[in-house]
């Protein structure tokens, strides 16, 4: 899976949104709420972040839509 800015990833009880995708590190930001957005974004390594969303959803731009009621 080739990561991406703007993916969202289901883990749990979280959604994850990469809001910056770079060749060393991502920042993302962790959601309860895709409708509300509001969350704490946080940097980590590329290997650190695929490391946590072992087991999470990729969610397509249409799923993200109906979740979240709005286009991204």
């Amino acid at each position: 899976m080739k990561l991406q800015q703007d993916q969202v990833w289901h883990q749990g009880d979280l959604y994850l949104r990469i809001v910056h995708w770079d060749r060393t590190f991502i920042v993302y930001k962790a959601m309860e709420n895709l409708e509300t957005r509001q969350g704490t974004e946080q940097q980590v390594s590329k290997k650190e972040f695929c490391r946590l969303i072992k087991g999470a959803t990729l969610l397509t731009n249409e799923e993200v839509r109906e979740l979240s009621g709005k286009a991204l």
